[in-house]
């Protein structure tokens, strides 16, 4: 007898537990940056001004407050900084990339940066790319001189 009412009560206790309202699981919310371009393009510039900078701007357009863990340059002469506090929804961060030619050979660059963040998009990209030329020697003009031969075939 006393086991039939164990069973009875172990069965009570676990249907309990069943018809309890289930509630929905929302999915973790999070933050999402937006960047006005991914992308930007130094152009051309001299060997002696090798150091140039420029700013990523981006919005949190997400719904919860954003935090950049990591940004990794691809090689050791771009550094980029960033906003270290978390951005709220709605607010803007940057990260600044210096890219360092000095030392290095002229010519046409492309570096990419790694961002590592709490929101939907991480790892995410950022690219700079740009033509650095050196201290060559100016060209000078050729004088051209008309030839007046006539070939005959």
């Amino acid at each position: 007898m006393r086991k039939y009412i164990l069973l009875v009560a172990m069965l009570m206790t676990a249907s309990f537990g069943y018809a309890q309202e289930i509630q929905e699981v929302k999915p973790r919310e999070k933050g999402e940056m937006k960047f006005e371009h991914t992308r930007h393009n130094f152009g051309v510039f001299a060997v002696d001004t090798a150091i140039v900078t420029h700013e990523f701007v981006f919005t949190n357009v997400g719904k919860a407050p954003l935090i950049i863990h990591q940004a990794n340059a691809s090689c050791g002469c771009t550094v980029p900084e960033y906003t270290l506090e978390p951005i709220k929804p709605g607010e803007k961060g940057k990260i600044t990339v210096t890219y360092n030619g000095k030392g290095r050979r002229p010519g046409v660059f492309r570096k990419s940066i790694t961002v590592h963040n709490n929101g939907k998009q991480t790892p995410l990209r950022l690219y700079i790319e740009g033509e650095m030329i050196g201290e060559e020697a100016p060209i000078q003009p050729v004088e051209l001189i008309q030839d007046s031969t006539v070939y005959v075939n």
